[in-house]
């Protein structure tokens, strides 16, 4: 094996997520390039091996590759996802939306969509501490809009939501830096920042005053923030607008599968998880558990995700590459998944992409 072969793990995902990884990494293979695929059993198939389904096989396989390519997931394979995420501080979430010539858009004028959804990865109400609010009455803690203590606001349960400065400010940073490359090949060079600020000013305006603070290392980047269902609107009102959005955890995850609706849905939306010394990628949607079998999921966002993984790695040319053969597909429209208005299997687009390649 030369210095150069980067290896990649690959974990399929459950229900109809293999039908899209399996020829996403034909496709890959079929590029001749310096890859190595790993196929560690996770989930299901180690389960069905008499292991946990998340050996410590397949954590050793993660922590010797130079990225993963992870399939949705049911929850058969969360431990390994836990693992990605906050085991490899994968930090920073990117979802792209970029509208190609022939993808199904509600909107009426969708060209020229082409924006980035930087999502805090690790924050939030997504640090999974929730309980009794009985078990507040000891800290006396009181509403600041009810005006009397949490725990006599009646039977019910809390949830913490945590912003730290150091999280808001790698990721803000990531915004950025990702900004200025976008910049670089012609985008606006724009970072817009969404919070509830006005509601939570201690934790969301901290997010708020840490990317403010931030964006003015980077003068040569326009920097513009909303209360959160502003942006929402905006979004929805004039995606043209947007180049980089930086979020908090919840708002990027909600907004991010808006933004995929924008273009033309979930089949179509890739994302890639980055942290200081590794990266994860996988599609933005879920195992579609209604189709498994069928044969008819969309890969794209797979097949998307596995180009952002290849920029990633070094190989742009061949990310590129990947990204104008989608391109074609798509214009010709003559071989397109259901959920985009043709009637193709995910075997016949793929082979249809292979012939672009």
């Amino acid at each position: 094996m030369s210095a150069r072969t980067r290896r990649v793990v690959v974990i399929e995902g459950e229900d109809a997520a293999p039908e899209a990884m399996r020829p996403t990494v034909r496709l890959l293979e079929g590029l001749d390039l310096d890859l190595e695929f790993i196929h560690p059993r996770v989930g299901q198939a180690a389960i069905d091996a008499g292991e946990s389904s998340f050996p410590p096989e397949a954590r050793a396989a993660i922590d010797r590759s130079d990225a993963t390519l992870f399939g949705s997931t049911s929850g058969k394979s969360a431990l390994a996802l836990l693992y990605l995420r906050w085991g490899k501080q994968t930090f920073a979430n990117v979802r792209p939306a970029r509208y190609r010539v022939g993808y199904r858009s509600p909107m009426a004028v969708p060209e020229g969509i082409d924006f980035a959804i930087v999502r805090e990865n690790l924050e939030d109400l997504y640090v999974g501490v929730e309980g009794e609010l009985a078990d507040l009455a000891p800290l006396g803690l009181e509403s600041r809009t009810a005006g009397r203590p949490l725990a006599e606001l009646g039977p019910g349960r809390f949830a913490i939501k945590v912003i730290t400065e150091a999280g808001t400010d790698r990721v803000a940073r990531f915004a950025f830096e990702l900004a200025r490359r976008r910049k670089a090949r012609g985008r606006p060079g724009r970072v817009t920042c969404g919070t509830k600020h006005n509601m939570l000013p201690r934790s969301d305006g901290l997010f708020l005053e840490r990317v403010e603070r931030l964006a003015r290392q980077f003068p040569d980047i326009e920097f513009q923030s909303f209360i959160v269902d502003d942006l929402a609107h905006r979004l929805v009102a004039d995606p043209r607008r947007f180049d980089v959005v930086v979020l908090p955890n919840l708002y990027g995850d909600v907004l991010s599968d808006a933004a995929a609706a924008l273009i033309g849905g979930l089949g179509l939306a890739p994302s890639g998880c980055y942290g200081d010394d590794y990266a994860y990628f996988e599609s933005a949607h879920g195992t579609a558990p209604d189709i498994a079998g069928r044969n008819i999921i969309n890969p794209t966002a797979t097949i998307l995700s596995g180009a952002m993984m290849l920029s990633h790695l070094g190989m742009a040319d061949a990310a590129a590459r990947i990204e104008d053969g989608l391109a074609r597909v798509y214009a010709k429209g003559d071989c397109l998944t259901p959920d985009q208005g043709g009637s193709a299997s995910t075997t016949e687009f793929c082979e249809a992409l292979a012939r672009e390649l």
